[in-house]
C-alpha cells in the first residue's frame, strides 16, 4: 500500500509539459491561415482604421481648398480645439435630431427586434422541410430590396393614390394618407423596416435554434412539458445569448438608424419628424461644407455607442452571460 502514492508522484512528474512555440514557429505552422487573413484585414485597414485618421476635422475648422493635397489641408486647417462640439451642443436643431434617433431606436427595440425571434420559432415548428425553406426564401427576399424600392412600394400601396386608399375610398371608407403623415411617421418606417429586414434578422436565430439539442425537447416530452413549457424552458433559454449578443450590438448602433430610408421621406413629412444624425450629418455638415461639424456629429455618434457597447456588455457579465467579448 506504501508504494502507491510513490506511483502517483512518479506519474505525476512524468506528466508531458506542453512546449511554448517560439514566434517563428508559430509563424511557420499557422501562415497559411494567416495569408488568408490579408484581404480582410487589408478591407480594415483601408476602409475602416485609415478613414478613421479623419476624425481630427472635428477639431479643426477644415478648408479641403487649402494646400495642394488632401494632407495639405488637414495641416493646414485652422485647429479650433471643441469649438464644433460647442456649435453642436448649443444648436437645438441637433438635439432634435438626437431626440428623433433615441425615439426611434426605442420604439423599434421594443416592437421590431421581438420579430425575429418571434419568426425563428414559428418557421423552426413547421415539419416539412419544403414549405420551411419556401417561407424562408419569402420572409427574407425583401432584405435585398433597395429602400428606393421599398418606399415607392408603400408609397403605391398607402399613398394617397395608393391601391388600398383607392380601393378604401371606392368602398365608402376614408383612409388618411400616411405617407405625408408626421404623427404616423414612426410607425410608418418601422412598418418598412420589419417588412424589408425582419426576415433576414431571423437567419440568426434560426441557426441558434438548430444548435439547441433536440433530445431536450424529447426528454421534456416524456416528462409530461407541454409546448410552452418547452418554449419558455428550453427553447428561450438556447436563444438567450444570441439575444443579448444581438442587442448589445444594436444598442451600440442606438444613434445610427439609417441615411436613406429617412432621407428619402424627409420632405413628404417634414425635418421635425424625419430629421435624425445621419441625415443632419448630411444637411448640417456636408451639404452647406460645414466639414467640422458633420465630423463632430459622427464623433459623438461614435463615442456614445461604444459607451452604449461597454455599458450592455457589463450588464451581460452581471447576468452570467458572455457578450461581445469575454470578461478578463
Amino acid at each position: 500500500m506504501s508504494a502507491i502514492p510513490s506511483v502517483f508522484r512518479k506519474a505525476a512528474r512524468s506528466e508531458p509539459v506542453r512546449q511554448q512555440l517560439t514566434v517563428r514557429a508559430r509563424l511557420r505552422r499557422d501562415w497559411p491561415l494567416l495569408l488568408m487573413c490579408v484581404p480582410a484585414m487589408g478591407l480594415l485597414l483601408v476602409f475602416h482604421y485609415v478613414p478613421a485618421l479623419g476624425n481630427v476635422i472635428a477639431f479643426q475648422d477644415y478648408n479641403p481648398y487649402v494646400g495642394d493635397n488632401p494632407l495639405e489641408a488637414f495641416l493646414y486647417s485652422e485647429w479650433i480645439g471643441f469649438g464644433n462640439f460647442e456649435y453642436l451642443f448649443t444648436t437645438s436643431a441637433f438635439w432634435d435630431a438626437v431626440r428623433n434617433t433615441l425615439t426611434i431606436t426605442v420604439f423599434q427595440l421594443i416592437f421590431y427586434f421581438p420579430i425575429p425571434i418571434a419568426l425563428a420559432m414559428l418557421l423552426n415548428s413547421i415539419l416539412s422541410p419544403r414549405i420551411r425553406s419556401l417561407v424562408q426564401s419569402v420572409v427574407y427576399l425583401p432584405h435585398f430590396f433597395s429602400w428606393v424600392l421599398v418606399v415607392s412600394l408603400f408609397q403605391m400601396m398607402f399613398g394617397g393614390a395608393g391601391l388600398i386608399v383607392q380601393t378604401a375610398g371606392r368602398a365608402g371608407f376614408t383612409v388618411p394618407d400616411i405617407m405625408t403623415n408626421p404623427d404616423t411617421f414612426l410607425f410608418l418606417i418601422t412598418a418598412q423596416s420589419l417588412w424589408k429586414d425582419a426576415g433576414w434578422g431571423m437567419i440568426v436565430f434560426l441557426a441558434a435554434l438548430a444548435a439547441i439539442d433536440t433530445n431536450l425537447y424529447e426528454a421534456a416530452a416524456a416528462d409530461g412539458a407541454g409546448r410552452w413549457r418547452r418554449l419558455w424552458h428550453i427553447t428561450l433559454p438556447g436563444l438567450r445569448p444570441v439575444i443579448i449578443l444581438l442587442l448589445i450590438l444594436r444598442l451600440g448602433d442606438a444613434l445610427n438608424v439609417g441615411f436613406e430610408q429617412f432621407v428619402l421621406q424627409r420632405e413628404a413629412v417634414g425635418r421635425d419628424a424625419a430629421e435624425v444624425l445621419d441625415t443632419y450629418v448630411y444637411y448640417q455638415g456636408i451639404a452647406v461644407q460645414q466639414w467640422g461639424v458633420g465630423a463632430a456629429a459622427g464623433l459623438f455618434k461614435a463615442v456614445v455607442g461604444l459607451l452604449l457597447i461597454v455599458g450592455a456588455n457589463k450588464v451581460a457579465h452581471r447576468f452570467g452571460e458572455q457578450g461581445i467579448y469575454s470578461k478578463s
